[in-house]
């Protein structure tokens, strides 16, 4: 009779090490190396590649609370970074499971594999319902995630990198992920088993500001009907006018919205006062904001996930939406001609703003939903509606 197996724990390959010296060890994915960043939670239940290629999430690391990631694989579709883009921005990603073989038609590569490609370090074996409890009672903590193969760490040294990094707060990330030159689009949203579809037939012109823009809302954009000139992040107002569009798109982004606004922030208020129609999402909808008089502050857990519900005032309707953000327009700070839009019905921070009298409106939500569901899409019909008036047009139904 053969002797038994002798018991054995399996290495851990990575560490997720915490500002305040805890230690979290797991099997190391994706890329090896470390990087550090600021850890927050998603509740999505779907969407991982496209929420891993969000520019929106720069310096940061993603504790996705659903267990099962990287089942269906990735492809080359399902990616938000828009096309000149530097890179993605995420810095890493904790993981509950073991990520298992693609079992999905439109996989191209593992997971694993596409982790790599990009860059990303990743850890799985967490409780990741016990950090996100951590993260709710305590905040959004500063992090290292390290990935070695070996096994082999130093935890004196990872401790003190988490601990002295000094977080969002006051960080401009909007370099790392705006696009390098300027570029038009015309792809639309996906139909099944046909991919992006092209827009031959555009009725306006948007010029879109990349603060980390994603292509889901290039496509919503290229969908209600406009052609869509990309700039990058640090365009002036008057290169915008310069291109006579017809409205001028704030695209969502990562950071301190009170950081990039030092150099945007002005070139906004010169946009608004243009009298163009000016639609900000996300990092636009901030500091749009702070453009009218408002202030911005830095959020406890932040909002990340595609399940949050939002009323609209405007039509007073409840709906289901995409969130990614860390920071929010103060409501309270609201000029008295900034009329509240929308508001979170988890915890009251505001999601919305319209300048009373211009044609200026913005959400902190992300109405592209990607992933996410498609509640908000008539956000970019309302703001078509407002190009159609100033030309002398009908309005179209919002949908």
């Amino acid at each position: 009779m053969s002797e038994p197996t002798p018991w054995s724990e399996p290495v851990a390959t990575a560490k997720l090490v915490l500002d305040d010296g805890s230690v979290i060890s797991g099997i190391g994915l994706g890329a090896t190396g470390q990087a550090v960043g600021e850890v927050c939670f998603n509740t999505a239940i779907t969407g991982y590649q496209e929420i891993l290629t969000d520019p929106s999430y720069a310096g940061q690391i993603i504790t996705f609370t659903f267990p099962h990631i990287g089942n269906v694989g990735a492809n080359r579709e399902d990616t938000e970074t828009s096309n000149l883009a530097s890179r993605s921005g995420v810095r890493g990603c904790v993981l509950r499971a073991a990520i298992t073989d693609p079992s999905n038609y439109r996989a191209a590569e593992h997971l694993d594999h596409w982790l790599k490609a990009r860059g990303i370090v990743a850890i799985t074996g967490v409780d990741t319902r016990a950090l996100t409890a951590r993260i709710r009672e305590k905040g959004m903590p500063n992090a290292v995630i390290a990935h070695e193969p070996s096994g082999r760490f130093d935890l004196d040294k990872l401790k003190a990198e988490a601990k002295a990094w000094p977080g969002l707060l006051g960080l401009d990330l909007v370099p790392e992920v705006t696009s390098g030159q300027s570029y038009t689009w015309d792809e639309m949203r996906w139909v099944w088993n046909k991919g992006y579809p092209r827009n031959e037939t555009p009725e306006f012109h948007v010029v879109a500001i990349d603060y980390g823009l994603k292509r889901n809302i290039l496509r919503c954009l290229s969908s209600a009907g406009c052609k869509v000139t990309v700039v990058p992040a640090t365009t002036k107002a008057d290169e915008v006018l310069a291109r006579n569009p017809d409205g001028v798109f704030l695209s969502n982004g990562p950071g301190d919205p009170a950081a990039t606004g030092a150099y945007a922030v002005p070139e906004i208020r010169k946009l608004v006062a243009s009298g163009k129609p000016v639609f900000g999402i996300c990092l636009g909808h901030q500091m749009l904001g702070l453009a009218l008089g408002a202030t911005t502050k830095k959020m406890h857990q932040g909002h990340h996930g595609a399940n949050h519900p939002v009323k609209d005032f405007t039509t007073n309707k409840v709906e289901i939406v995409s969130m990614n953000h860390g920071f929010a327009v103060d409501r309270d700070s609201l000029p008295r001609d900034v009329q509240e839009t929308h508001v979170s019905l988890f915890d009251g921070s505001n999601c919305g703003l319209a300048l009373e009298g211009a044609p200026v409106f913005s959400v902190q939500h992300h109405p592209e939903a990607s992933p996410g569901p498609q509640d908000s899409h008539y956000l970019f019909t309302r703001f078509v509606n407002m190009m159609r008036a100033q030309k002398g047009l009908k309005p179209v139904r919002e949908r």
